[in-house]
């Protein structure tokens, strides 16, 4: 038990040698005052680099995207695709245009289910003998009409 009383008062010990060094601390905080300051122009530094980094990101949109060859090479259509859209080579994106402006035409768009598309007798024939067909699964069945 003696070993334990001088263990506790150990620690009694460094609590007022702790409040001393917080007394000191006043007087250590006007040199760190000091230090900030000489941050202060650090972070000037980087507002300094943002404004830099802003103008850079005008000069990428100035550079036009140039499209992707394979979307804009024609494509030959099939004689049951060019029933309905026209026989002319066209790229992947005119035919779905031009799909999607006979289905808007003659009403094919499902009024309760905008996603599904009614096919008529033409329709039928290039979307395989199927009657309703969703807008995801028309650009797969239509692809293999393109060659």
């Amino acid at each position: 038990m003696a070993a334990k009383k001088p263990a506790a008062k150990k620690p009694a010990a460094k609590k007022p040698a702790a409040k001393k060094p917080a007394a000191k601390k006043p007087a250590a905080k006007k040199p760190a005052a000091k230090k900030p300051a000489a941050k202060k122009p650090a972070a000037k530094k980087p507002a300094a680099k943002k404004p830099a980094a802003k103008k850079a990101a005008p000069k990428k949109p100035a550079v036009k995207r140039k499209p992707n060859a394979a979307f804009m090479k024609p494509m030959t259509i099939s004689s049951v695709l060019a029933a309905v859209i026209g026989s002319a080579p066209m790229p992947r994106t005119e035919v779905t245009k031009k799909l999607w402006d006979y289905i808007k035409k003659n009403k094919l768009q499902d009024a309760i289910n905008r996603r599904m598309i009614n096919a008529d007798e033409k329709l039928k024939a290039v979307f395989g003998g199927k009657k309703v067909v969703s807008m995801f699964e028309m650009t797969k069945l239509v692809s293999s009409h393109l060659k």
